[in-house]
């Protein structure tokens, strides 16, 4: 699952999400999907762990768990 950039047109909020193809993303400050992408900088190698941490703690501090997995989504509750 790619890591992406987005702006959010609607609210002027910036961020990352991980999307799995054919998902339409939302902004998890109001929820529009008038998203803009952003070019992202290239994780460099051996980051990547580090990375989808810092987007799942995004996620969890913005009240959702879109960077989980629905596997590890079940574990949570």
């Amino acid at each position: 699952m790619p890591l992406y950039d987005y702006h959010c047109k609607a609210c002027d909020k910036e961020f990352e999400l991980l999307v799995r193809s054919g998902t339409v993303p939302v902004c998890p400050s109001c929820g529009s999907d008038n998203l803009e992408k952003q070019v992202s900088v290239i994780a460099p190698q051996g980051q990547t762990a580090g990375i989808l941490a810092k987007g799942r703690a995004q996620a969890e501090r913005a009240g959702h768990f879109s960077n989980y997995s629905k596997a590890e989504r079940s574990k949570l509750k």
